[in-house]
């Protein structure tokens, strides 16, 4: 559905994207992820034809983005990170709007508009001008505005920034509903569990480059390199960070309060060892487990990874 050959977007001698190739199916929830200026609203802005590349190629749907603008924008709908909205107008009335604006018959409006508003759960605030809606409900309805023409793909740029836990919930759940009817959406956002639990794939930017592409599962398998062992003792806290560290096994071993982390490789068989090693040692094990990693962690992992292990100064501006 969308494919893109070594696309870069330059101004001057900043370079927004450098040489992105990125692929998404037909069908895919696909997240986007990244510190702010990595380039993702960048690459957004070139795949909705709202920008034009510096140099490289993008298809969507097959169509050339450049080359054939107006057919691409027939079949994509685009929610910017920040949108105006008609004030004086009903939601009805705005969705009807952008109707006309598609093209859409006349007869044909209302029913859609009122299709849209039961679709985002706004069924009952068809009547109720736009500037007394809040904030969550005004972000539904910007979404609804981008399904007046039933596109095949969804471009949708922080969608819920600024929401509430609530209203991001309510938001969460729509795109669910859409995922179901088989919709392509491309989403990018700072919330980064909810990406995890809704999206098929993720793609890391960073710097305008994407550093990491592939399932949640791939990318946090690739981001682990070994697994990390969580060791908490009631006592002899250092000699069982020095029999670690005398492991050919043990990648690396690090105090934590009173806890012990260690980066191993190999497998399970390992583990059992390295357990076995410190109960011989009359060392009071009270916890030995393998840690997980959230998408929060993968994310700094990878940008980390991406930079020589140099994080990226707005890294903690954009994982909640």
């Amino acid at each position: 559905m969308i494919r893109t050959e070594n696309l870069c977007k330059s101004y001057g001698k900043f370079e927004a994207l450098k040489n992105l190739n990125l692929t998404v199916d037909k069908g895919t929830v696909y997240g986007f992820i990244g510190p702010n200026g990595a380039g993702k609203s960048t690459t957004m802005q070139i795949l909705a034809t709202l920008l034009k590349p510096t140099s490289g190629r993008a298809w969507v749907g097959n169509l050339d983005v450049v080359e054939q603008a107006d057919e691409v924008r027939r079949i994509i709908g685009y929610m910017p990170d920040f949108f105006g909205v008609y004030d004086n107008l009903t939601s009805l009335e705005y969705l009807e709007f952008y109707a006309a604006c598609y093209g859409i018959h006349k007869h044909l409006r209302r029913k859609i508009g009122l299709e849209l508003l039961e679709l985002v759960g706004l069924a009952e605030k068809q009547d109720t001008y736009v500037d007394s809606l809040s904030r969550g409900m005004k972000q539904r309805l910007g979404l609804a505005r981008t399904l007046v023409h039933d596109p095949e793909l969804l471009i949708l740029d922080e969608p819920a920034s600024g929401l509430d836990p609530r209203a991001r919930i309510e938001f969460r759940e729509i795109l669910k509903e859409l995922r179901v009817m088989g919709k392509t959406i491309m989403i990018s956002s700072h919330i980064l569990p909810e990406l995890a639990s809704l999206c098929d794939v993720i793609g890391v930017m960073d710097q305008g480059e994407l550093v990491a592409s592939g399932s949640v599962e791939e990318i946090t398998a690739h981001a682990r390199q070994g697994r990390t062992l969580e060791i908490r003792v009631l006592g002899g806290l250092e000699e069982a960070k020095e029999y670690l560290e005398t492991s050919p096994q043990v990648l690396s071993v690090h105090l934590e309060q009173e806890k012990i982390l260690a980066k191993v490789s190999g497998d399970e068989s390992v583990q059992v060892e390295l357990l076995s090693g410190l109960v011989s040692r009359n060392i009071p094990v009270v916890r030995f487990s393998e840690t997980s990693m959230n998408i929060e962690d993968v994310f700094l992992q990878v940008t980390r990874d991406s930079q020589g292990g140099k994080e990226h100064e707005s890294i903690a501006a954009t994982v909640e």
